[in-house]
């Protein structure tokens, strides 16, 4: 490997620019050698359609995994939620660090909890999954909410808090955290009450597959107990052939019998965005030791939540 300077595809939002910044320092300690950032649009980024409209899958991830394909950048960060289950052949997912929380935040006016919005209240969020879950909650607790769909950037949906347009808003707490704006968050949401969407909270480091050298040392910011809860999350998401704008929340976690991680529990959830219908399962097994024991761990959560009529409550199945 030369000295030259490592290119980062990373796309333009500050949360992108956040996130790809800390990775940019973590290869640059583990290779020695400089990272600089290659900002790159992507269709997500300029659509100003719902995500549910547009699809969802890949949209934020497909110019950049072009970038890689024609030489333009050595490797991309995503977050990787964006990305589509289905993995291209000429490319590596060479590194997914440590996970951060993987929790869905609320920010809402007056500093008030979930519980304690008032009547009628009016909570932004662009995603199915969330508004499934959130409806449903309100359902059972005798909530009367409205969810309401939004797009734009972390800036954007808070200031709609900010201006009174709408009460609340629903945001991952791994990106305020990364954007240094976990102040804000006026209530973590329970993963009881509102299950993550597959992959929340971790990013994925992806490169060429022909680039072993480079593979070899972003490997080294690789979180095997991360990875592997991902790649259960993300198999269940694919075997329930749905994609990243499905209504699917999806969390698995480590089970620790006093410092012994004995076990890892994989949770899914599949809803119908009035929360009138949920299909919300759990399963237990091993930590995957594998690749394909962490994908079998989530085919087996998928066949149960299948037969229990998960398939009708997603709308559009991914293609």
């Amino acid at each position: 490997m030369t000295d030259r300077a490592l290119r980062l595809g990373t796309r333009r939002s500050r949360l992108a620019m956040a996130q790809s910044g800390q990775v940019a320092e973590a290869v640059s300690r583990v290779t020695g050698r400089p990272v600089e950032l290659v900002e790159i649009t992507t269709y997500g980024d300029t659509s100003r359609e719902q995500l549910a409209q547009i699809g969802g899958t890949g949209v934020f991830v497909t110019a950049l995994r072009d970038a890689l394909l024609k030489g333009e950048v050595d490797f991309a960060v995503h977050s990787l939620k964006d990305l589509p289950t289905v993995h291209p052949d000429d490319l590596v997912l060479a590194a997914v660090p440590e996970r951060e929380d993987p929790r869905d935040a609320l920010i809402a006016r007056d500093a008030l909890k979930f519980t304690d919005l008032p009547s009628g209240a009016r909570i932004g969020t662009g995603s199915p999954r969330r508004t499934a879950q959130l409806n449903a909650y309100a359902r059972s607790h005798g909530l009367d909410i409205a969810a309401v769909p939004i797009r734009g950037n972390v800036d954007t949906r808070i200031g709609y808090v900010h201006d009174g347009t709408l009460d609340a808003v629903v945001l991952a707490a791994a990106g305020l955290n990364r954007l240094g704006r976990a102040d804000e968050v006026t209530d973590l949401l329970s993963v009881d009450t509102v299950l993550p969407a597959p992959g929340q909270g971790a990013l994925a480091i992806e490169c060429s597959a022909d680039h072993a050298d480079l593979i070899a040392a972003l490997g080294e910011l690789d979180d095997p107990y991360t990875r592997a809860a991902v790649t259960a999350e993300r198999s269940l998401l694919a075997a329930l052939e749905a994609g990243c704008s499905a209504p699917v929340g999806a969390l698995a976690d480590l089970l620790a019998d006093g410092q012994i991680v004995k076990e890892m529990r994989l949770r899914g959830v599949v809803g119908s965005t009035d929360g009138s219908t949920l299909v919300q399962l759990s399963t237990t097994g091993p930590v995957p030791e594998t690749h394909g024991q962490a994908l079998a761990l989530g085919r087996v959560l998928a066949a149960e939540m299948l037969a229990q009529g998960a398939a009708g409550l997603m709308g559009e199945r991914a293609q």
